[in-house]
This record gives C-alpha cells, structure tokens and sequence, in this order.
C-alpha cells in the first residue's frame, strides 16, 4: 500500500502511499510516504508515509527490540487469521459497490461475483507482468545506493534509489503503449479479477517468505514475526529482510509496484471518463493529480523509507505483501473508482478550496518529514541547529521543537488534511469516497499507539518528559 507514501499498513503510503514511519522524537514513529503508505497493510502508502520523531543519529545505528512473548498484535494468531478474511473481503466489497447504483459504504454489495467474474488467467498475466517491469526497473542502475539501518550482526543492507527514476521509465512507457493503441481504458473493468489477481499473488508469495525465513537464522528474523505460532507469522513475516542477492523483496515491495499500480488505475479510470463523458471531470483531475503528487513525493524520498517501522522492525508476511500489492493499489483508488461512475459537479471556486487544503496538508507533511530527515543525517544544519532537544540515557536527543513541538506527530497530521482533500470532490452526498479518510484516521491512531509503547520501553523517563512537553499526538488541542 506506498506515501502515502503508505500503507492499514495495517496495509502498507500507502504507500502509504503508505503506509510508513520513522523517529523524530523518538524512534519509534515510522514513515516518511504510502504513504502508505501505515502498514496496517502496505502504504506504501501509504503509505505511503507515516513518519514519527528525529532523533540524534549515533555511531551504533539503531537496534531492534524483540516484543516480550505474550504481548503479540493484532489480537494474536485468532486476529491475524480475520484479518487474512476480512481485508481481502473488504477490498472486494470497496470494488463492487463503487460500481453500484446506490455506492452504500456500509451496506450489502449488489452482487456477489462467481469464479467466473474473479479468475482470468490474463489478469495473473498482467499483474506478474507488472510485477517483473518494476523489478527489472528496480536493477536499473541507481542514481545512490543508500545503507540501511544497523542490524543484530552489526551489518548494514545496501539499497539502490532509484524509486522516482522506475516512475519516469514507467511513465515514458505506458505514454508510448497509449499513443500506440494500447487501450488503457479497459482497465476499470478489469478491477475485479486484477484484485484478484493480486491477491492470490500475495498469498502465494507470503507462503514462499515464510518457507525461505524457515531456514534463515536467527539473526536475520524480525523481532515481532517470530512467535513461534504458524498463522500469526505468516501473517507477520518471520524474516525481516527477505533477500535473493542483493534484491530485496521487502524494499521493492514497499513502494514501487504498488504505488505505481495507484496512479496507473487513477489514470485508466480517467481515460474511461474522457470515453464515456467527452473529457476528464473537473473532479477526476483533481483526484488524479492529487494522488499522483503523493506517490511522486513518496518515491523522490524514497530513502527515508529505510528508517520506517516496515523496514527496521517488521517481517514481511501477508500483511505487508497484501498490504503493498494489492489493498494500496484498489482501495487508494476508490476515489476515481466512484467518480467514474458517479460523476459529480465542481465548480471552480469550490476546486480552488479544495485545492487549498491538499497544499496545506502537503506542507505540514513535507515540512515536518524535510526537517526530521535534516536532522536525522546533520543536527548542525542550520536549518535545524537551534531546535530544542531533550537527552536521552541512550545518549540520543528528542526532537521537541519546530513542527515536533506542536504535537507528536504532525506528518500524521498533514497526511489527513491530505486525506480529506482527495476525498472532498467526490460531494458530500455519499460517504463511500471518505472510506479512504476513516480508514487512515483509525490506521494512524493504531500506528501511534504502536510508536507510543515503543518509545516508552526505549526512552523511559526521557520520553514521559516529551509527552509532557508535546501534549498532542495529532491533532492540536484535540487529540
């Protein structure tokens, strides 16, 4: 899922995008997209990005705690079973009734789909198509190789960036398969068995992790992901960074193939409202260019993904690859889903607002994610040099003024202004195009929690002297 930037990493910008996070007060927040890029799933996207508190870097690196046995997530093997139920099952339920006449969110879909209408061997082949363009883009040569975080055996992974550059390749080449007749537009009815697709896709290859992380040592296991119970790891991930040489599955995954799917579906979706209406709603440009900023950002950054939660702590199990392959590119585009088939008016004045707010939830966001990566890799930046700190037993300092001194976590903040914005043009007559919105609220109250208990174990009395300074988690004066 991806900023996003991104992704419920639950899913993972979303990308985060994005779902993600990373540490700027401590270092428990993660995400920078989709982005995300949260993973309850993905977000990629969530994530895209879902950044956390600066710290002072130091020379050891930043090491991992294990969870104490007893204490699993996620309700334990009982919930992480629902959760391999429930979340494809609602990315289905997302998908059909955006098509449907009424578009209820909380009522039943209009139909229930046969095999027929969700298996297509053509849908498997473009998605593992799909899937090996953006690896071969990922081999590209990179413009940096970055390192990753120290781990237990006091290595550091090696990460090419070169996320924006597989974009721009990406987008020369489905601009050149456009021009040549490629009908990209017939993509919006093939929703249903690309999600499919992808998710089979997903649990194969979770299945595949989990047997290679059978015989991976101990060292190279994820803290969380190793319980010992078959269900819950699997939905977890047992290894932590699940590589063949030097590619790394969890990294592609994170960002690329499905951040890159989100902006492709916006932009067939787009394409077949320029087919039935004559030209692109008002609405759908803003949608598609509001998303598309998102996961452009997310992949430009792409560096501060390697501080995020998903990298440093979690395995990669299913609910990363669901996550990241499938929930970040189907659900982070319900908005063009249902404006396609529920067009809606939007006056200028109107889209100028709108426009407004994105700009202001992108700085927030921007601001506070540029002013913990400056303070991450050089505190003497000027730029960073007179903020407040506050000293740590592990001889590291909390972020405690600029954006990390209004509240907690103001990239948290930003991506829901964000979130709001990509919803707003879809009316207000319909609460499915806010699915998007409550989904992320409730990823990112779950993810702040998960910084919180973290920050606490690491930082103790350190971090008690934070919170007190920095009362807020998101949303000044409110929560």
């Amino acid at each position: 899922m991806a900023r996003g930037r991104g992704r419920l990493k639950i899913l993972g910008r979303g990308w985060s995008l994005s779902e993600l996070s990373a540490e700027t007060g401590a270092d428990a927040a993660r995400s920078d997209p989709p982005r995300h890029r949260a993973h309850l799933l993905g977000v990629g996207v969530g994530c895209v990005f879902l950044t956390g508190f600066c710290e002072l870097p130091t020379p050891s690196g930043a090491k991992t705690m294990a969870s104490p046995q007893g204490s699993l997530e996620f309700g334990g093997p009982l919930g992480a079973a629902a959760l391999m139920l429930v979340l494809p099952a609602t990315m289905f339920h997302l998908l059909l009734v955006a098509r449907s006449g009424p578009a209820r969110l909380l009522g039943p879909p209009p139909y229930l789909p046969g095999p027929e209408a969700l298996w297509s061997p053509r849908a498997l082949q473009l998605v593992l198509a799909w899937l090996g363009l953006q690896a071969a883009l990922y081999l590209l040569p990179a413009r940096k190789v970055a390192e990753g975080q120290e781990l237990k055996n006091k290595s550091r992974l090696r990460y090419p960036i070169n996320g924006f550059q597989a974009l721009v390749v990406t987008t020369l080449l489905v601009g050149l398969g456009v021009s040549a007749g490629l009908p990209l537009d017939a993509l919006p009815e093939m929703l249903l068995p690309l999600a499919f697709a992808a998710t089979l896709t997903a649990f194969v290859f979770s299945l595949l992790l989990y047997l290679k992380a059978l015989v991976a040592p101990a060292s190279a296991l994820a803290p969380g992901g190793n319980s010992g119970n078959p269900i819950y790891d699997f939905f977890l991930g047992r290894e932590l960074n699940p590589r063949i040489s030097s590619f790394d599955f969890k990294y592609f995954c994170e960002l690329r193939p499905g951040l890159m799917a989100w902006v492709l579906i916006n932009l067939a979706l787009l394409l077949k409202e320029a087919e039935l209406r004559g030209s692109p709603s008002l609405a759908m440009w803003l949608v598609n260019g509001f998303q598309l900023l998102y996961v452009a950002d997310a992949l430009w950054h792409e560096e501060a993904v390697l501080t995020t939660m998903d990298i440093t702590h979690d395995g990669f199990g299913f609910m990363l690859a669901f996550g990241d392959l499938a929930w970040v590119p189907f659900t982070y585009s319900l908005q063009a889903q249902f404006l396609l088939y529920h067009p809606q008016p939007l006056g200028l004045p109107m889209a100028s607002v709108i426009c407004l707010i994105n700009a202001i939830g992108y700085y927030v966001f921007r601001g506070a994610n540029s002013q913990k990566n400056t303070f991450r890799k050089n505190p003497s930046d000027p730029r960073v040099a007179d903020l407040e700190t506050i000293p740590t037993a592990t001889g590291r300092q909390l972020l405690v003024s600029g954006w990390w001194g209004m509240v907690r976590h103001p990239n948290y903040l930003g991506d829901l202004i964000m979130a709001l914005a990509w919803s707003l043009p879809c009316g207000v007559s319909h609460l499915l195009p806010y699915f998007y919105l409550l989904y992320f609220t409730a990823l990112l109250v779950h993810r702040e929690a998960r910084d919180e208990q973290q920050c606490l174990q690491k930082y103790g009395l350190a971090w008690r002297e934070y919170c007190k300074r920095v009362p807020y988690r998101i949303l000044p004066y409110v929560y």
